[in-house]
């Protein structure tokens, strides 16, 4: 969606192939370039056929209908088609195919291999994986361009599959409109977030009490002392509950018991008994271990209960070297496969916790940028079927100004910086000990701040030498330009890496 976007924004007609399913991005829908054009899904009866039988099938109905699109519903010829792999089977044959035939110049967007993945179900020496490897290497091996999500993945195909064509790595970034949430943009998400929040019954009774819209979880819109903070707005009241006032001007202004007058309401402000919110992105897939996650929070409230009970012993002792911890929300976005198996072991646990909670949560795509510009701390628990793609979920994080723990592996380091941008960690006792240490004291939690503060201050470096050297077609990610570490939104990265090589040679 992103590359559609910068294509039309650069004068190009630009159709969209895809799936229905989640909305598109809302820059999409302003963009009168843009055009979405749905292939139809299988079947539901034939998608519960068995993996051997379901498999051909599907592909059939793939080939026909991705044909029908790029070779009729498309009338006119496009100059370029740009496809993502994976999926590899049916779409890099038929691409290849429809750039013969159309004299279109075919754009490979390397952001995994899909043979890794599939061997993740069936292992590495099943027929059917090493089917796909040759599918994937014979079909990607030309193009008129490869754009990679790594150099590691770049180094790697170049010199085991000899790609030809320009090969230019293109780090993924978020848009423009991911940045760090401001206090007002938190309270309102939470205010829109109430009636989600009050379906979980889990946080009964765990969360600071609050009422919408004058506080949420994490924000107050009332001066300190406030009863609103405290008391819930009663619904139906009697009119015999409006009072008059005058304020200062010695105007009337009527208002009901239990809401703040006017001078009591301000601008909002984070709650300082507000709970520590963690947020991670996940597949609930293999690939994404949950349960590294979830041995860590059993040792988070182990500890959180091991020091609130060391700080009530030292009442009469004197005062105690360690600091606190705080309550923990955590909160789960994302679809997938596993999320029922996990979930249920949560909710488990639940019932004996009395400092951390855990929730999934599906937003929609406008908010869910908020949610992470909101939060303290993400958590990455991509491991990479490859170990040469970088976890799309921390660069919005990044964006965002979130700084993140990330589970480790072997060209994370392109993306994650260990101590500067985030924390790395091999297993759930190093995660536990990272948040420990990230959240002691919070919310006046020292090394959580200097990673918050690192980030802001890297990503509003330079994103790119002013003059790069396009026209080799060799270009660099934005964040190799001599600093340690940069960052830069995908408008600018893509503008200066990838829109030199498609406006060179344009028919226009």
């Amino acid at each position: 969606m992103y590359h559609a976007q910068s294509f039309a924004e650069n004068g190009f007609v630009t159709d969209l192939i895809g799936y229905a399913g989640s909305k598109p991005i809302p820059s999409l829908a302003r963009l009168p370039r843009v055009r979405m054009r749905y292939i139809p899904q299988l079947p539901k009866l034939l998608q519960r056929l068995p993996f051997a039988i379901g498999a051909p099938i599907k592909i059939t109905f793939q080939v026909i209908n991705i044909l029908l699109c790029l070779l009729v519903w498309i009338d006119m010829p496009p100059e370029f088609i740009l496809v993502q792999n994976p999926p590899s089977i049916p779409a890099l044959a038929l691409v290849q195919l429809v750039g013969r035939l159309r004299g279109s110049k075919v754009i490979i967007d390397w952001h995994n291999l899909g043979y890794s993945i599939l061997a993740l179900k069936f292992g590495e020496s099943h027929l059917f994986v090493r089917i796909y490897k040759w599918f994937e290497a014979t079909f990607g091996y030309t193009a008129y361009a490869h754009l990679f999500v790594t150099k590691a993945m770049r180094d790697h195909l170049v010199k085991q599959w000899n790609l030809q064509g320009h090969k230019i790595v293109l780090y993924d970034r978020p848009p423009k409109h991911f940045h760090h949430s401001s206090t007002q943009e938190t309270h309102e998400l939470f205010c829109k977030l109430n009636s989600t929040l009050a379906d979980q019954n889990s946080l009964r009774g765990f969360l600071p009490e609050y009422s919408p819209p004058f506080s949420t979880p994490l924000t107050q819109a009332t001066s300190h002392g406030s009863s609103s903070t405290k008391d819930q707005v009663p619904s139906g009241s009697p009119a015999s509950a409006l009072k008059a006032y005058r304020n200062s001007t010695g105007i009337p202004v009527r208002v009901m018991e239990g809401i703040p007058t006017y001078t009591e309401v301000r601008m909002p402000s984070l709650r300082p008994d507000r709970p520590a919110l963690l947020v991670s992105s996940t597949s609930w897939t293999p690939d994404e271990d949950f349960g590294i996650l979830l041995e860590a929070l059993k040792v988070y409230e182990m500890r959180s209960e091991e020091l609130a009970s060391g700080m009530q012993d030292s009442d009469n002792d004197g005062p105690t070297s360690e600091g606190s911890l705080p309550k923990l929300l955590v909160i789960i976005t994302g679809k997938g496969p596993l999320k029922e198996k996990y979930m249920t072991e949560v909710e488990k646990l639940q019932q004996k916790w009395n400092w951390v909670r855990c929730i999934p949560m599906w937003l929609d795509a406008q908010d869910y940028p908020t949610l992470l510009g909101a939060a303290d701390l993400g958590v990455c628990l991509h491991s990479s079927s490859s170990a040469l793609d970088l976890p799309m979920k921390v660069v919005d994080m990044f964006g965002c100004g979130l700084p993140v723990c990330a589970l480790n592996f072997t060209c994370l380091d392109e993306l994650v910086k260990d101590q500067k941008n985030g924390l790395v960690f091999n297993n759930a006792s190093q995660l536990a000990s990272q948040l420990e240490e990230l959240f002691m004291s919070f919310p006046n939690a020292k090394n959580l701040q200097r990673l918050t503060s690192a980030l802001e201050t890297e990503s509003t470096f330079p994103s790119t030498p002013s003059n790069p050297h396009v026209h080799n077609y060799s270009v660099e990610s934005p964040s190799h330009d001599g600093r340690e570490w940069t960052w830069s939104s995908w408008e600018d990265n893509w503008g200066k890496v990838v829109r030199p090589l498609i406006l060179q040679d344009v028919n226009l």
